[in-house]
């Protein structure tokens, strides 16, 4: 599980290169797209502009660059040409790119047109708990710390948090070790050590926890069917803390109160 310092360099490459495509998808007006087009989009610029691979495309054979997860779907959304996001939606985008051999992934939840403010609570605080989830990563620290935090400020808003899929170690393989739950105890769970790199992606429920997978093998939706959102780091444990790969310079909460470790 643990990284040497030129591997993590390149993996903070390969986010580097994750964060820009988030920054090119920013620039495009979401509303009437379908989900299939903004998957075209990232697919060419990935590969077009940063000569890189999105890494998505062809593990499980699954065919395509992104997960596409609009309003009810939690996670693994597949992108349509017949699915148009329209005005009041939440989609998120979650995105893996590999260069020089080394994956990274990312996601985040865009908020399409004028979205309704409890839509926008919602996506605001899924982002807030990453964030709180990120700043217990350091040498020292328990997974069981992450999780705990996550759940403990999905919780003050009366949210909850999905337990079927977690974050994951990464590297040159899509999934490694240790498995990253967004829920625990303090104190508990594997030491965290320098070198270690992994995801965190709280997937958090405005209603019930539960989930249930579409007849299509790949979507998960909330069985109530209210809404779902979810943000996604790769994170790097640090001799001082944490270091964020695919930090993107949009992110003004992040950059006040975690700036990556040197």
């Amino acid at each position: 599980m643990i990284k040497r310092p030129e591997e993590i360099a390149l993996m903070a490459e390969s986010g580097r290169l994750l964060a820009s495509v988030f920054g090119h998808l920013d620039q495009f007006e979401l509303t009437g797209m379908s989900t299939m087009a903004v998957n075209d989009l990232v697919d060419t610029f990935i590969v077009e502009q940063l000569q890189a691979r999105p890494a998505s495309k062809g593990q499980y054979d699954y065919a395509y660059a992104l997960n596409a997860s609009r309003n009810s779907v939690v996670c693994h959304g597949v992108p349509s040409a017949t699915e148009l996001l329209q005005d009041g939606d939440i989609v998120n985008f979650d995105i893996t790119l590999e260069k020089n051999g080394f994956i990274a992934d990312s996601s985040k939840t865009y908020l399409v047109g004028t979205v309704a403010s409890a839509a926008k609570k919602l996506v605001q605080v899924t982002y807030e708990a990453l964030w709180h989830g990120i700043h217990a990563v350091r040498p020292g620290a328990r997974l069981g710390d992450i999780g705990h935090a996550i759940e403990r400020h999905a919780r003050r808003h009366n949210y909850t948090v999905v337990r079927e899929y977690c974050g994951h170690g990464i590297g040159r393989e899509m999934h490694e070790e240790p498995q990253v739950l967004h829920y625990g105890k303090p104190h508990t769970g594997l030491v965290l050590h320098e070198g270690m790199v992994f995801t965190i992606e709280p997937m958090i429920n405005q209603g019930r926890r539960e989930v249930h997978t579409e007849d299509d093998g790949w979507t998960v939706v909330t069985s109530d069917g209210k809404l779902s959102a979810q943000f996604e780091h790769t994170v790097a444990v640090t001799r001082t803390g944490v270091q964020v790969l695919t930090l993107r310079p949009d992110e003004p909460y992040a950059l006040a109160r975690a700036r990556p470790a040197a």
